[in-house]
């Protein structure tokens, strides 16, 4: 081997080792926007899904991880918010597997004692410009669910009202909305029995992840 293959082998390597340090560098910057973004996007979120003045920690650090069929085949996280040491309320991740193009991924806010403070959508795959209604930037649909007293309302109020419940439907879509109403409800209702252990981390299957 001569001195001008080594001298071409030397800058091929140092080329490609530049060429390595600059991906690795430019996905490390990428990757820290990426998880900057989530935060903001969640601590948004949760801003609107906890009643205001009501808690003084950081909900988006105070979560654990629970696994239950009701909320979702996955693990899903739970979010506590407190005041002044006690609890407050939550926020409950939770999935609607009965959506008409497939799961929609929601969060749900509920005070302390169980009355929902807000519903948002976080993912779905819904027809878009029908089903997609169920967010919040396409219709004030997902407003319905806004300072609901659980304790005030039936077992049937928690329907569209093509089925004699309370919550609208959409033109020419029924299935989307109804998955969502149906999906909140039974969170409600996992929440009511579920309540004591949240806070305390006894959640059984739950993980903390604090």
């Amino acid at each position: 081997m001569n001195w001008s293959e080594i001298k071409n082998g030397v800058l091929l390597g140092a080329c490609t080792l530049t060429a390595m340090l600059a991906i690795v560098l430019v996905y490390s910057l990428t990757q820290d926007a990426i998880r900057a973004t989530e935060k903001y996007n969640l601590e948004t979120a949760l801003i609107q899904l906890f009643a205001p003045n009501s808690y003084d920690n950081e909900p988006s650090s105070d979560t654990i991880l629970v696994s239950d069929a009701v909320l979702g085949e996955e693990p899903k996280t739970i979010y506590r918010a407190r005041a002044n040491g006690k609890p407050s309320g939550v926020v409950i991740s939770a999935t609607a597997k009965d959506g008409y193009n497939g799961d929609i991924e929601l969060l749900v806010g509920l005070s302390y004692e169980g009355d929902v403070v807000a519903v948002r959508v976080t993912r779905h795959n819904e027809t878009p410009g029908l089903g997609d209604d169920i967010e919040e930037g396409r219709s004030d649909w997902i407003h319905g669910f806004n300072n609901l007293a659980v304790n005030t309302m039936q077992a049937q109020d928690w329907q569209v009202q093509k089925n004699g419940g309370q919550f609208d439907q959409f033109t020419g879509a029924t299935i989307t909305p109804a998955a969502v109403v149906r999906t909140v409800y039974s969170v409600v209702q996992w929440y009511a029995q579920s309540r004591a252990t949240i806070f305390t981390n006894a959640m059984g299957n739950a993980g903390n992840s604090e």
